[in-house]
C-alpha cells in the first residue's frame, strides 16, 4: 500500500524538502504546511520551497513565514527526501524541481493526471491534496492542534469548491467536522480567501465578463484574457478561478473553458477547463499535453490565442455527449 510506503520513507529519513506546483493556491500551500508541521512533530527536520510567492490572502496560514522563494541559495538546502504535494508532474514545482536531482522523490497527489514520478507514488482520487495529510496525520496519530486543523481546513473548503463540487462526499464532511472542532473558524477562512478582493481588481474581473461567448446551444461557454490587459498590473486574487466560477454558474452549461495569453501575442495561452463532472475535461486537457481533474483541468498550448482557441473548442465539441 502506497500509504504504508510514505510512512517508512518517513521513519527512515530525517530531512525533507517540500515543494508544490507554481501559481499556488490554498490546497498546495495547506498541503506543504500541515506536512512541515507533521514532520516537525515527529522530530524531523524540514524545509518548504516554492518558486512563488505566497498568494495573496494567504498571509495568514501559520507558519507561512517559514516557506521560503527558490534562488541560488536552495542548492545549498541538505535533505534526504525531496516532496511533491498536490503536483501532477514534477516540472509544476518550476525551478524547484533542479533540487531533486540524485535524491529520491516521494509523490503525494490527488490529481488523476499525475504523471508517477516518485521513488515513491501515493496518489488517491480525494476531494484535495490535504485531505490526503490528514489521513497521514490519522494514520501516524500525530495530534492535529488548531494551525494544522486550519490550513487542512483551507485546502479542502478551496478544492471542493467551498463544499459545493461533486468531489464533496460524505467524507469530507466527517473530516471537516473534526477540524472545525479543533478551533477552525470557516467564516472566518472562507472571509479572508474569497471575500479580500482588492476594489481595482475586481474592475478588472468586471471588464472580462462582458465578453463571454456560447455556443453549442449554451452547452459551453468560454472566456479570453489578453495579454494587454494584465500587462502593467499584477493582481491580488486569483482571476482565472473567479471567471470560470461566473462560467459554471450559466443555466445549462457542461464546459467553461477560459483562455489566457501568458506570455504575450501569438507566444504561449494557458487553457483552463471547468465541468460539472459530466464532461471529462481531463481528457480534454491531456489531449493537449495537460491534465488535472475531471472536473477541473488545464493545459498550455503554444500559438496565436485565436489559432489555440479554434483547436481547443473543436476538441471540446467532439467530447459532448
Amino acid at each position: 500500500m502506497s500509504l504504508n510506503k510514505v510512512i517508512n520513507c518517513i521513519k527512515k529519513n530525517k530531512r525533507f524538502l517540500i515543494s508544490s506546483h507554481v501559481n499556488l493556491e490554498a490546497d498546495a500551500l495547506g498541503s506543504e504546511l500541515a506536512f512541515y508541521r507533521l514532520l516537525k512533530a515527529l522530530g524531523k527536520e524540514a524545509v518548504i520551497v516554492n518558486e512563488d510567492d505566497i498568494p495573496y490572502g494567504h498571509e495568514f496560514f501559520p507558519q507561512v513565514e517559514s516557506v521560503k522563494k527558490y534562488d541560488h541559495r536552495s542548492g545549498e538546502i541538505e535533505f534526504d527526501v525531496f516532496v511533491a504535494v498536490d503536483c501532477s508532474d514534477l516540472h509544476r514545482t518550476g525551478e524547484v524541481h533542479r533540487l531533486s536531482a540524485g535524491k529520491p522523490i516521494l509523490n503525494i497527489d490527488h490529481h488523476i493526471s499525475n504523471q508517477y514520478f516518485g521513488a515513491i507514488n501515493w496518489v488517491e482520487d480525494a476531494a484535495s491534496c490535504t485531505q490526503m495529510i490528514y489521513k497521514l496525520y490519522k494514520k501516524l496519530k500525530v495530534p492535529i492542534d488548531k494551525d494544522s486543523a486550519l490550513v487542512l481546513y483551507a485546502g479542502i473548503m478551496t478544492d471542493t469548491g467551498s463544499f459545493k463540487y461533486t468531489n464533496t462526499t460524505a467524507l469530507t464532511f466527517k473530516i471537516v467536522s473534526d477540524l472545525v472542532s479543533k478551533g477552525v473558524n470557516p467564516a472566518e477562512v472562507y472571509n479572508r480567501l474569497y471575500q479580500n478582493v482588492p476594489y481595482d481588481d475586481l474592475k478588472v474581473l468586471a471588464s472580462i465578463l462582458p465578453g463571454m461567448k456560447r455556443i453549442e446551444g449554451g452547452r459551453v461557454v468560454w472566456f479570453q484574457i489578453k495579454h494587454n490587459l494584465l500587462k502593467h498590473r499584477k493582481l491580488n486574487f486569483d482571476l482565472s478561478e473567479s471567471v470560470l466560477s461566473f462560467g459554471r454558474s450559466v443555466k445549462g452549461v457542461d464546459v467553461v473553458v477560459l483562455f489566457k495569453e501568458n506570455l504575450g501575442p501569438g507566444k504561449e495561452v494557458r487553457v483552463n477547463f471547468r465541468s460539472h463532472g459530466k464532461i471529462d475535461v481531463n481528457a480534454i486537457a491531456k489531449s493537449f499535453g495537460g491534465g488535472g481533474h475531471k472536473a477541473a483541468s488545464g493545459c498550455t498550448i503554444k500559438g496565436k490565442i485565436e489559432t489555440v482557441r479554434k483547436r481547443v473548442l473543436q476538441k471540446v465539441r467532439e467530447n459532448l455527449l
